[in-house]
């Protein structure tokens, strides 16, 4: 009986957010299984789009009342599977938790080199039985996408790889590429090289040296190895090729982004009483496979980093496998030496910092079962292992592990998911848990497990607050107060090292007109221009727009033009002023820009290269140098101002972050904290590095506005080029779901976004706040539909579970 593949097609539309039908063609029929990506006939003028195959089934049992022609699928794009049956039951409860289109789902969790149109090659990895499929190939490969295979053709060879005798390898065009290298096998024995001798002649060196290499080289080696250590060049080998003394091939090699540093082994630490009490509950967890979610609270320096890795050894021992994620590529060059150090070539990383060829590459080391271990940013949440025995998240605090864009998912919320499919810990860590994550730990959601003392025994470091209100009244202004000022000068004598953070980048907030008070713009957002003067050049940090620093006021041609505020391009020039002879090393978004930068920035200041390192918040978090003993904070306030719920917490962490770099190591540490706002309770417990009295207070807090973790929320964001078509569609969405959702559902809104205007689109937004509320799936899929008919006219409205953030 023919067998009916369920397709989701890559047409992201309310329509398509189902599987369609096509039949398998009975030549296919063993070929095609679930996870398979494929190209099928899609509306009526039958256009080829791709697609995801998410089931197959008899054909009686499918369309049982179904009478008319089927399309059948137009071709394979894969042999095998490349999502496993895991992560398309997570694309499926990711797409309806996120209210997004499966399609969606589904491409966040593969690499680009299979989003996108695809050069297939197959590589045989045994010798191919079958002389007419072993003609196929050529030096044991076939272009998959190039060659005209007949369907049988197409169904033995996926056999062939089912069976492991070959594999399939993808690239983007022009991006993605398999990298190969050229390896020599020589075809003449010692004897025969003994024979090969007297026939050349005496003036043929080369000839003479590569028969003395090829002596002492009678099994394959790399070409790059062999022309490195003698005077003999590719030309040479290929010449030698055709005489038939050697066989050239190309073998697969993997772009290892890691492959240049000599990153030291280490060995498992003693624990301390409470970090092996906390390993010995996450391995009980391993052992039992146990779903139980850990919350590792602990102060910064207590040795969580330590706790992660003996726990990813027990469960490696299991037999099982590991995912770790951290929340900035800033932490990842940091946290993947100490992973590798202990780990070795077991661990495989992935973030956005990697070139597509190297994510490519990790991908697939992990997808073969080549790494046990995986370590990464936010998208290493879908990394496609198996038999995962733990899921570690680090600095589980950070706004950075919620996407943004489409699927707006929650890293958090994918690990706790994969790990009930897996029966695994999950292990959360932060000096600072979210309030959601430690509320949950107060109601036994969560298990927790505390760290409350530094490994070294060295007290936290003494925080001290400056009022900048006072400063500035006792001298001109300046970014550095007298007190802190002193400090560096002290850490420059004795030869140690400072951090200092700043919030803001660029070299000023605003430039404004000091005669008419005009200040410049941008044309495309309701945000003023940032100058850099690097670049020379005003900046939008929202839509990338750029223009000229002018010189006059476009709008009372003044030449009384001024900056204002401060960014971490302008202290740094300040701090060269005020001390000659620092040498700092700034870090912010316009340094790290290029590939790798994250890393050189970083280990030069390791190598003390730089006396100052600069920088805005990435710099708050997981940094480790045993040198550093001062942390300034230019100005605590930045967060504070913003009409966020989370502005307190958001700030009462960060500082609390950046002041765990001081003093990690013999050496004692000391923290200044610069603002203008020294009485607010955030800056207050931060200098205290009171987590718990914050948490009582910030809970308060909470509670009497009804935010989370007392409620649910979820944003409901409309955009239009036009602000009153995005107005009018959000006013008529609220009295929506004022008629549909219950009364105990607080909506909130509609109301403009606090930066109404981005890349010349208005956006209006309802905020929903709810404990329970039983219409609220059906509502919102409801509303998703209607918007897919408006979208024709510009309008986009979007739905946010859990934002982080409502500005």
């Amino acid at each position: 009986m023919a067998k009916i593949a369920q397709v989701i097609v890559d047409v992201p539309t309310m329509q398509t957010n189902r599987p369609y039908s096509y039949l398998v063609p009975s030549e296919l029929a063993d070929a095609v299984h679930p996870g398979m990506r494929v190209s099928v006939p899609f509306g009526k003028g039958g256009r080829e789009v791709g697609g995801m195959v998410i089931g197959v089934d008899e054909q009686a049992q499918t369309l049982p009342t179904f009478s008319g022609k089927l399309k059948p699928l137009t071709a394979l794009l894969d042999l095998a599977s490349v999502l496993n049956p895991e992560l398309l039951e997570l694309s499926d409860w990711l797409a309806t938790h996120t209210f997004a289109f499966r399609i969606s789902t589904i491409q966040t969790m593969l690499p680009a080199a299979l989003k996108t149109k695809s050069h297939k090659l197959l590589v045989a990895d045994q010798s191919i039985a079958d002389a007419h499929l072993a003609g196929l190939f050529t030096n044991g490969q076939l272009d998959f996408t190039a060659a005209k295979l007949a369907p049988n053709e197409v169904d033995q060879l996926a056999k062939l790889q089912q069976s492991g005798i070959v594999h399939a390898d993808y690239a983007v065009e022009n991006r993605a590429k398999v990298k190969t290298v050229t390896w020599v096998q020589s075809q003449l024995t010692t004897d025969q090289i003994v024979d090969v001798r007297p026939t050349i002649r005496a003036n043929a060196t080369k000839q003479q040296q590569l028969l003395d290499v090829l002596t002492t080289c009678q099994t394959p080696q790399p070409l790059a190895k062999l022309t490195e250590n003698s005077a003999l060049a590719r030309a040479d080998f290929s010449a030698a090729a055709k005489r038939g003394w050697v066989t050239l091939t190309e073998r697969e090699s993997y772009r290892d982004p890691y492959a240049q540093k000599d990153i030291a082994a280490t060995r498992a630490m003693t624990l301390h009483a409470d970090q092996a009490a906390a390993v010995a509950a996450i391995t009980g967890a391993i052992e039992s496979a146990t779903p139980q979610p850990f919350l590792l609270e602990g102060v910064t320096g207590s040795g969580k980093t330590e706790v992660y890795l003996q726990s990813i050894a027990a469960a490696l021992a299991q037999g099982k496998t590991a995912l770790m994620l951290v929340p900035e590529i800033a932490l990842t060059p940091q946290m993947v030496n100490r992973v590798r150090g202990r780990f070795g070539k077991q661990v495989a990383v992935l973030h956005s910092g990697l070139s597509a060829g190297e994510k490519y590459d990790e991908w697939r080391r992990i997808e073969r079962h080549e790494a046990a271990v995986v370590v990464g940013a936010r998208s290493a949440a879908f990394a496609p292992l198996d038999n995962i025995g733990l899921i570690v998240m680090d600095e589980e605090h950070e706004t950075s592990y919620k996407q943004d864009d489409n699927p707006r998912y929650h890293a958090r919320d994918v690990l706790l998911w994969r790990a009930k499919y897996h029966h695994a810990p999950v292990v959360l860590g932060s000096a600072t848990p979210s309030l959601e994550s430690r509320a949950r730990a107060e109601r036994g959601v969560y298990q927790s497990l505390l760290l409350p003392e530094r490994i070294n025994q060295q007290p936290l470091p003494p925080v001290t607050v400056i009022d900048m209100r006072e400063q500035l009244k006792a001298h001109t202004e300046s970014n550095f107060s007298t007190a802190l000022l002193d400090a560096l000068k002290l850490r420059l004598e004795r030869g140690e090292q400072s951090v200092l953070m700043l919030n803001r980048r660029g070299f000023s907030s605003f430039v404004m007109c000091r005669d008419c008070g005009f200040v410049l713009k941008c044309p495309n957002c309701d945000v003023s221009l940032v100058l850099h003067m690097d670049t020379h050049t005003m900046k939008c940090h929202y839509c990338g727009h750029e223009e000229t620093i002018p010189k006059i006021c476009p709008n009372c041609h003044s030449r009384r033009i001024s900056y204002y505020g401060s960014g971490t391009e302008k202290v740094a020039a300040e701090l060269t002023t005020l001390l000659p002879d620092v040498r700092i090393i700034r870090m912010d978004a316009d340094t790290t820009r290029r590939k790798g930068a994250y890393e050189k920035l970083l280990t030069d200041f390791g190598e003390h290269k730089a006396d100052i390192l600069l920088g805005t918040q990435m710099i708050a978090k997981g940094l480790d140098y045993p040198d550093v003993t001062l942390v300034g904070v230019l100005n605590a306030d930045t967060a504070l101002g913003l009409p966020d719920f989370r502005a307190s917490e958001r700030t009462f962490q960060l500082l609390t972050q950046v002041s765990g770099r001081a003093g990690r190591a013999d050496k004692p540490g000391e923290v200044f904290i610069q603002t203008f706002n020294p009485d607010h309770y955030a800056i207050q417990l931060a200098q205290k590095q009171d987590y718990e009295r914050f948490f009582r207070v910030e809970m308060k807090m909470r509670h009497l506005g009804n935010y989370p973790p007392y409620y649910y929320t979820a944003l409901i964001t409309a955009s239009a080029q036009d602000e009153n078509v995005a107005a009018r569609r959000m006013f008529e969405l609220a009295e929506q779901l004022k008629a549909q959702l219950s009364d105990t559902t607080v909506i909130l809104g509609p109301t403009p976004r606090s930066i109404a205007r981005i890349n010349n689109r208005y956006y209006y937004q309802i905020v929903l706040k709810y404990k329970q509320e039983p219409h609220l799936q059906t509502v919102l899929a409801k509303v998703l539909d209607d918007a897919q008919k408006e979208q024709r006219q510009g309008l986009q409205v979007a739905i946010d579970m859990e934002p982080q953030s409502f500005i």
